[in-house]
């Protein structure tokens, strides 16, 4: 596994565009603490500073680092996609190839590249979440502060799951203009599907068969922390409750969207003709 990732990495610190892509995708998530320090001035009437209002206390913290930061995943996406275009373009897979190294231990390569990059942002995510927490937070018990930390569960599945999508799209396309481009597609698709279902049927029963849809069942890992935050401050008001909680079931499914992205590579590498 290590000898596979060492060589991936070898790969994309090679190539400029991919280093920099890279840094901005790990810089990104540190905006949080830009947001957490952000003071808003009304007109000179009064300062709004977000940091006060209780919205970064534990364990809320969790829900909604995580939801912002999995917004910045697009930029690690181009790498992925950039990662398989570069290999068809460079001619680098078929000399990989020629070099001892079988489709299977490629594809691995790959994929133990997208679990590195998904873990060490991560655990990125949960020092600047600790960190602001701690600082802002009105609560400091560790029961506290570790409650609802399944939220990093989420995030790591989240961008591994939508990172092996963009390896299977990248495979598929062989360009990552192509790629990404399909992935627009798919997610047109997935609307106009549960458009469909919703002519035939009803919204509740169409909702049940989107959220096994790929992108779907990616975003309802982390769900907007937005009413959430707003029950806090208004919870007499029950028309703002929503289930906000991570569930497994839906982590079991973003898994398999996973497992099936993985296989289908190397399926098509293992009949396409280099």
């Amino acid at each position: 596994m290590f000898r596979l990732l060492n060589l991936e990495l070898q790969k994309l610190l090679l190539s400029r565009t991919s280093k920099i892509l890279i840094f901005i995708s790990f810089i990104l998530p540190f905006f949080v603490i830009l947001l957490s320090s952000l003071k808003i001035n009304f007109f000179g009437f009064f300062t709004l500073e977000l940091g006060e209002l209780g919205i970064f206390n534990f364990p809320i913290i969790w829900h909604l680092t995580t939801f912002f930061a999995s917004q910045f995943k697009f930029f690690f996406a181009i790498v992925v996609v950039s990662m398989i275009g570069n290999e068809y373009s460079n001619k680098t897979l078929k000399q990989n190839l020629i070099d001892g190294l079988s489709k299977k231990e490629f594809i691995l390569s790959k994929f133990y590249t997208i679990v590195f990059f998904s873990l060490v942002s991560t655990v990125l995510i949960s020092i600047i979440s600790i960190c602001i927490g701690l600082y802002y937070s009105s609560y400091n018990e560790i029961s506290i502060i570790i409650r609802e930390t399944n939220y990093l569960v989420a995030y790591f599945v989240k961008l591994t799951g939508f990172f092996s999508l963009c390896l299977f799209l990248g495979m598929l396309a062989k360009r990552s203009a192509f790629a990404l481009a399909f992935l627009f597609i798919l997610f047109i698709v997935e609307w106009l599907i549960f458009g469909l279902i919703t002519w035939k049927t009803d919204v509740d029963f169409a909702g049940k068969i989107q959220d096994f849809f790929p992108l779907k069942s990616m975003y309802n890992l982390i769900e907007q922390p937005f009413q959430r935050i707003a029950m806090t401050k208004f919870p007499d008001k029950m028309d703002l409750a929503y289930d906000y909680a991570v569930h497994w079931h839906e982590i079991a499914i973003v898994l398999g969207w996973t497992a099936i992205f993985i296989f289908l590579s190397y399926s098509l590498l293992k009949k396409r003709d280099l």
